[in-house]
C-alpha cells in the first residue's frame, strides 16, 4: 500500500503544480485539502481541479465560521496589530488550517503532510511548527526547498508543461491570499520599494479616491468585546464580517502598504485589504477607551503587541498565546455597548460611543467644580508627582554652583 501524503491546497500556482510533482517524484497517494476560509473561490472547480493534477481524494471543508468565532473574534479583543499596520490574515488562518491537515491525516492514516510555502516566507514556519505542536510525528514534505523550481516564472513554465490550467501569468505575477478577513499581495512590482502600488489589485476596497462622495455611518454592538450587532440588527458571525467588508470596502477603508519584518529574517512589502477588520479594529478600541481604566489600558496595548508577534510568528499553539487570551478575556467583561463610526473616502472616524461601563464623567471631567474633584486637591498633586525631578534639578544645581 502506498503512502498518503495530505497536501494543503489552494488551486493556485503552487499547490496546482505540487500534486503533479510529487506524483512524479515519490511513489505516494495523494489526499488534498482544502480549508474555505472564505476565499470565496469556486469549490467545485478546486476539486476537479486537483483530481485532474492526479490527487486520489479532495477533501472542502468549510471553516468559515471556526475562522470567525475561534480566532477573529480573538483578534478583535486583543487588538493585535503586526507593526502597526498588519491586520494578521494570513497570521490568523494558518494554524486552524494546520490543525485540520493534521485531523484529516489522522483520519486518512497518513505519515505526511505537504505545503506549497516557499523556503523564504512565514507561512512554512506557521503551518510546521502548527502542525508539530498538534502531532510531533508527521513529516513534512516542503517542495519549495528541494525541488529544482527557483521562482514563480520557472513554476509557471512547468505548470505550462504539464498542461496544468493557471490564473497566474508572467505578466500579472503577485502572489495573492485572500479569506473572510483581508487579501494579501505580495511580488511583481511591488518588490520595487520607490514603486507606489496599483489600486488596480484591489478585491475587496474600492480605491480611497473613487470612493462615493458622502460619509457612511454604521452603528457596531460590542459584547464583552465581541461583535454582535450591526446598525442595530444581531448577524451570524460570517454574515457580520461580510457585511462590514461590504461597508468599509466600498468607503475606501482598510488598505494597509507595509515594507515588514518577516520571521525568517528578510524585509518583505506587501500590500494588505482588511476592510472590516479595519472598521472592527477602530471601534473596539473606541470603546476600549470608554471602558478600561488607564493601568489596564495601556497594559494591554503591550499585550497587543506581544499577542500580534505571537500570531505572526506561528505559534498559535503555545501557553503563551492562551495565558494572553485568559488576560484579555478578563479585560473585555464590561466592553459592552454601542460604537458610531463615519467611514468616508479611506478615513474610519469616531462618531459616538454609548456604554453603560463608561469610566468617563462628565460631572467630573468637565471644567466645572464637582463633588469629587477640588481644583486646590491638584497644587499638592503636582508637588508630590513632580518631586523627584524637582530634587534632581536641585542636586544638579548644587554641583554646578559648587555647592
Amino acid at each position: 500500500m502506498k503512502d498518503k501524503v495530505i497536501l494543503a491546497y489552494s488551486g493556485g500556482l503552487d499547490t496546482s503544480i505540487i500534486v503533479t510533482w510529487l506524483k512524479e517524484n515519490y511513489d505516494v497517494e495523494v489526499i488534498a485539502v482544502c480549508g474555505d476560509v472564505g476565499q470565496e473561490d469556486d469549490m467545485n472547480e478546486i476539486k476537479e481541479k486537483a483530481i485532474m493534477t492526479g490527487a486520489s481524494k479532495v477533501y472542502v471543508e468549510d471553516l468559515k465560521e471556526e475562522f470567525v468565532t475561534d480566532y477573529l473574534f480573538k483578534a478583535i479583543k486583543s487588538g493585535a496589530v503586526y507593526e502597526e499596520k498588519y491586520l494578521l490574515g494570513t497570521s490568523y488562518a494558518r494554524p486552524l488550517i494546520a490543525k485540520r491537515l493534521v485531523e484529516i491525516a489522522h483520519k486518512e492514516g497518513a505519515k505526511y503532510i505537504c505545503h506549497g510555502c516557499t523556503g523564504k516566507g512565514n507561512d512554512q514556519v506557521r503551518f510546521e511548527v502548527g502542525i508539530a505542536s498538534i502531532d510531533p510525528e508527521i513529516k513534512i514534505i516542503a517542495p519549495w526547498r528541494i525541488w529544482d523550481i527557483k521562482s514563480r516564472e520557472d513554476a509557471i513554465d512547468y505548470a505550462e508543461k504539464k498542461g496544468i490550467k493557471i490564473t497566474v501569468t508572467k505578466e500579472k505575477i503577485y502572489s495573492m491570499d485572500r479569506n473572510l478577513w483581508h487579501v494579501s499581495h505580495e511580488g511583481g512590482d511591488l518588490e520595487e520599494l520607490t514603486n507606489e502600488h496599483k489600486t488596480d489589485m484591489y478585491l475587496m476596497v474600492t480605491p480611497p479616491e473613487k470612493a462615493k462622495d458622502e460619509p457612511t455611518y454604521v452603528e457596531i454592538y460590542f459584547e464583552q468585546g465581541i461583535p454582535k450587532k450591526v446598525d442595530g440588527k444581531e448577524l451570524p458571525p460570517v454574515e457580520l464580517v461580510k457585511t462590514l467588508n461590504k461597508i468599509a470596502g466600498e468607503n475606501g477603508v482598510g488598505i494597509a502598504d507595509i515594507v515588514e519584518n518577516r520571521l525568517v529574517g528578510m524585509k518583505s512589502r506587501g500590500v494588505y485589504e482588511t476592510p472590516g477588520g479595519t472598521l472592527l479594529l477602530a471601534a473596539h478600541r473606541e470603546i476600549e477607551q470608554a471602558v478600561l481604566d488607564k493601568q489596564t489600558y495601556h497594559y494591554k496595548q503591550l499585550i497587543a503587541q506581544k499577542y500580534a508577534e505571537l500570531v505572526y510568528d506561528g505559534v498559535w499553539f503555545s501557553t503563551i498565546r492562551e495565558a494572553l487570551d485568559a488576560f484579555i478575556d478578563k479585560t473585555q467583561e464590561q466592553v459592552t455597548g454601542t460604537v458610531k463610526m463615519k467611514l468616508y473616502k479611506g478615513n474610519v472616524m469616531p462618531a459616538g460611543v454609548d456604554t453603560p461601563y463608561a469610566l468617563y464623567d462628565k460631572g467630573i471631567s468637565s471644567f466645572g467644580a464637582s463633588e469629587l474633584y477640588s481644583h486646590k486637591d491638584s497644587a499638592g498633586f503636582i508637588n508630590l508627582f513632580g518631586l523627584p525631578y524637582r530634587i534632581k534639578a536641585m542636586k544638579e544645581k548644587n554641583i554646578k554652583e559648587g555647592k
